[in-house]
């Protein structure tokens, strides 16, 4: 059976030098069957590091496991320096762009998700105001960059695309942990904003760590670090664990 890891993250911690990623022979099995591996990776610390394979639920398990959201069947998994200790990387990392883990409301609005994620940040003791333009631009600015900000009360459904993934990755990167992982590369239709995306990762690629995934070839000059190509060898997977982007 596949193991979600739902632990509440630690706030703070100390960025862990060396290789981000080591894997040996590791392997994912669920309650319908074979996911992926056994796999080895390795993936060095810093700037952008997308991993080339097809969507799919094999592609969604292996991102979620490196970030310790999910506990491997077999083999030994290294990141940032804790070795086969998933809640450990949980504590480290982020998440954003996988639908099984931030899918938002069609009716929630951007001043809503930002005043939530700030209540959810806070000591229980305290107040938090539902915020304003400006504490979108404090949660928001370093992701969006050039591309401009949401409108405080826009629904985040009916905003463009672009815009609802960098909100999405603003909202569940506040803390900065030396390692954040995106999904959903390859389900941005348009090449412009799927480049402009991309852009965005490499930037914050320079404070952190970031691992994402793209069926697609990357254009040149795009300022990723490196390309893993996983293709032939990390397959579709068990649909019955989960479908990316749905």
């Amino acid at each position: 059976m596949v193991e979600i890891i739902t632990a509440e993250p630690e706030k703070f911690w100390e960025p862990i030098p060396g290789s981000l990623v080591s894997a040996r022979a590791i392997e994912l099995d669920g309650p319908w069957g074979h996911v992926f591996g056994p796999l080895d990776l390795d993936i060095d610390e810093g700037g952008v590091t997308v991993i080339a394979a097809q969507a799919g639920a094999a592609r969604t398990a292996l991102l979620m496991t490196l970030c310790g959201r999910m506990r491997l069947s077999g083999g030994s998994l290294t990141v940032l320096g804790h070795t086969d200790r998933p809640t450990k990387v949980f504590a480290h990392s982020a998440i954003a762009c996988l639908n099984e883990l931030d899918d938002v409301s069609p009716s929630v609005t951007v001043r809503d998700l930002v005043t939530e994620q700030l209540r959810w940040e806070s000591p229980w003791y305290k107040m938090v105001s539902r915020v304003r333009d400006d504490g979108v631009e404090r949660m928001c600015g370093e992701v969006f960059g050039d591309v401009p900000l949401p409108a405080l009360n826009a629904f985040v459904d009916d905003l463009p695309e672009l815009q609802q993934l960098l909100l999405r990755i603003a909202v569940a990167n506040t803390r900065r942990p030396p390692l954040l992982v995106v999904g959903r590369l390859d389900k941005v239709a348009d090449d412009d904003e799927r480049l402009t995306l991309l852009k965005r990762l490499v930037a914050l690629g320079e404070r952190q760590s970031v691992i994402t995934a793209d069926v697609n070839p990357l254009p040149s000059d795009t300022g990723v670090r490196a390309v893993v190509d996983l293709h032939g060898v990390l397959g579709a997977g068990d649909v019955g664990i989960m479908t990316e982007g749905r």
